[in-house]
């Protein structure tokens, strides 16, 4: 299930923002002001978050089965097994449950990741002391990585809950706001220091392996 999510996830919201990157650029090489790149970077997150949702709501399911009491686990035997059963025995809408999360979630990781990857790679140039290399790759995206953990928690917060949440648990998305808001604003980044341990090496080693795919495949 989280090999299907990044499969759908994050190869529509790099693929957006990577081919769009270098069409607005064209043959000029000159960076893109950064409205344009977060522009970008919402358009690849929407449709990420929108595809990617599915395969999320199994994951979130799979991973929470743990947790629960033997008789109330779902017991899905792979992602595809948990698409199924999800939409015969809820409806195909219970496979978007917390898709507004998703899509936010989707604009404001891809904004932390990918465009501030950029910028900050921009600036770092802009120095003097830097250069185009694997210093510069890995200090940016370890801005990016920062940039994004601190963007998305409160998201991955609600959108946690809410996939979680048995049918009806959450009338709306305001309910499920005041509900979180009320153990305090703490609430909305429980886990911040294990999620920047998870996103930070997987930003760094995905940013140097873009670059060498920038240099080895550019879009023409």
């Amino acid at each position: 299930a989280a090999l299907m999510r990044q499969a759908t996830y994050s190869t529509v919201r790099f693929g957006i923002y990577e081919v769009g990157r270098q069409q607005l650029t064209g043959d000029s090489g000159k960076p893109l002001p950064f409205y344009q790149k977060a522009g970008l970077a919402i358009t690849g997150g929407f449709f990420g978050g929108i595809v990617g949702n599915p395969s999320d709501v199994v994951n979130v399911r799979m991973q929470a089965d743990i947790r629960r009491p033997a008789a109330e686990r779902r017991c899905y035997k792979h992602v595809f097994d948990g698409y199924q059963r999800i939409a015969m025995q809820e409806g195909f809408s219970s496979l978007m449950a917390g898709a507004q999360f998703n899509i936010l979630r989707g604009i404001l990781m891809t904004t932390g990741q990918m465009a501030v990857y950029d910028q900050a790679k921009q600036l770092l140039l802009a120095t003097g002391y830097f250069k185009d290399n694997l210093t510069t790759h890995f200090s940016a995206s370890v801005i990016a990585g920062t940039a994004a953990t601190a963007l998305t928690m409160p998201v991955d917060v609600l959108k946690t809950r809410m996939m979680n949440a048995a049918p009806g648990e959450f009338k709306s998305t305001s309910q499920l706001w005041k509900y979180t808001a009320k153990v305090g604003p703490a609430a909305f980044f429980k886990g911040f220091f294990p999620a920047f341990v998870r996103l930070a090496p997987q930003t760094i080693l995905t940013f140097v392996f873009l670059e060498q795919l920038r240099v080895l495949f550019p879009v023409r």
